[in-house]
């Protein structure tokens, strides 16, 4: 049931876009989509002062990361240390990256228990879900004397970036760590800024200590990305990155893909909120504000009940102003929110299938028949009672997600992203005969002789 407005007598001005789409397309979701879009191009005031202070000159974001993993590679840990102290005001020794096992042990110790206990169920939900897509290696046997596989092995050696700049995450150490652990691999490398909400923080490394992670580093940004994609004296490469960061971490996992395997280039957080009038003000509003608190953090609703726009414009405004990060998250929502108007559930399911988001949540009397209209979302939540936030942090699924529209063709972290696959063919003697004439032929035609050659001299 729709909310009633409240007075507006006290509550705070906000600005976030109001748009009536009923009569045709709703443009502001592609002026977002642009906005979002993680180009590298833009930079803040202050990151443009700490760019000409470090490097003498101003430069784009991806001119720094160009620089940075240049510098990392061909300097090795000198520049790691460099620009542990220039970027992130640490003063550290090569000894003194790594994190010590007694500090990962002490920090376990330290830790709330309740938040251990927290972490073992969450554990538990995650291997539950991942163990049950993991891939499984396939074969066939189409003909007599023919043996065909599609097997699947667990990459060697992974690398999980952990943010640490405004907050501490241990739920990323989870959603990373856990699937990768799930589909087998042996070497998980963590790194950390160098920060007390990063590789300083007892919540994080208690989370890794109890999933038994014991390399864990203290560098972050795209020093960190550099180190892990080209190894140094004090860390060994890996083959593929995964997790979140800034702009200059999507950037820099962009620079060396192809030296290693990436999850995904990722940009800000974003939710479309679907919802008719079955729907709760007061949850849609708590469920804008959770991702509007990323900052940048893209919150949409899209409605066909005109009566829900406005409660959810005023219970937004009525809760932000209790969020500790509040200032933040109203700078989010007025730059990247919306509240859309549309004609019904169909053109609901137009739009969000256009701007692709990389959450999507179904707050309607009928959530699984929307669902099956929407091709394109990252990961989707149905239901009242179903809050992106629990895949944020226990439901199992990874909360790893392609942004900025590019879950149209990438999918979200899972265990399976960390299985190499390839093919294993066997034929014996009668097999290869019978195939025979047909690679001969195709061989000849594309002029490769000595293929068909290698087949022939066998028969």
């Amino acid at each position: 049931m729709t909310a009633s407005n409240p007075s507006n007598s006290n509550l705070p001005s906000l600005k976030i876009q109001r748009v009536d789409a009923r009569e045709g397309s709703a443009d502001v979701l592609l002026s977002l989509r642009q906005k979002l879009s993680p180009a590298g191009d833009v930079v803040s005031p202050r990151g443009r002062a700490l760019t000409e202070k470090v490097f003498g000159k101003p430069l784009t974001p991806v001119e720094v990361v160009q620089t940075i993993c240049h510098d990392v590679k061909t300097e090795g840990t000198a520049a790691l240390l460099r620009y542990c102290q220039s970027l992130d005001n640490a003063e550290l020794s090569a000894a003194e990256l790594r994190v010590p096992a007694e500090a990962l042990e002490q920090a376990h110790a330290e830790a709330d228990p309740k938040l251990i206990e927290s972490i073992r169920r969450i554990r538990d939900n995650i291997t539950e879900f991942q163990t049950a897509i993991l891939h499984q290696d396939v074969t066939i046997e189409p003909r007599p004397g023919v043996r065909l596989t599609q097997r699947y092995v667990p990459l060697e050696r992974i690398g999980v970036c952990v943010p640490g700049g405004a907050a501490a995450y241990p739920s990323t150490v989870l959603m990373t760590v856990v699937p990768a652990q799930v589909a087998g691999v042996k070497q998980i490398a963590v790194v950390a800024p160098p920060t007390k909400f990063g590789a300083y923080n007892t919540d994080m490394l208690a989370t890794c200590h109890e999933l038994g992670v014991t390399e864990v580093y203290r560098m972050g940004g795209a020093q960190a990305v550099a180190a892990m994609a080209y190894g140094c004296d004090c860390i060994e490469p890996v083959h593929k990155i995964v997790g979140p960061g800034n702009l200059f971490v999507a950037l820099a996992k962009k620079h060396v893909f192809g030296a290693v395997d990436i999850d995904s280039f990722a940009g800000p957080s974003e939710v479309i909120v679907i919802a008719d009038g079955t729907a709760r003000a007061d949850y849609i509003a708590a469920d804008l504000l959770a991702q509007a608190e990323h900052s940048p953090g893209s919150a949409i609703l899209i409605t066909w009940d005109e009566a829900l726009i406005d409660a959810v414009h005023d219970e937004l405004a009525k809760q932000v102003v209790q969020l500790e990060r509040n200032e933040l998250t109203v700078d989010s929502l007025e730059a990247f929110g919306a509240l859309i108007l549309v004609r019904d559930e169909q053109q609901a399911c137009e739009l969000t299938d256009d701007f692709a988001p990389e959450h999507l949540h179904i707050e309607t009397a009928n959530p699984r028949e929307l669902i099956a209209k929407i091709h394109n979302s990252g990961a989707a939540f149905l239901g009242h009672h179903t809050p992106v936030a629990l895949g944020d942090y226990a439901a199992g699924p990874s909360h790893v997600l392609p942004t900025g529209g590019t879950c149209t063709w990438a999918a979200g972290l899972s265990s399976n992203s960390f299985l190499r696959s390839g093919s294993i063919t066997e034929f014996d003697e009668p097999a290869l005969k019978q195939i025979a004439p047909d690679v001969e032929r195709l061989a000849e035609k594309e002029g490769l002789t000595a293929h068909a050659r290698s087949v022939s001299i066998r028969r």
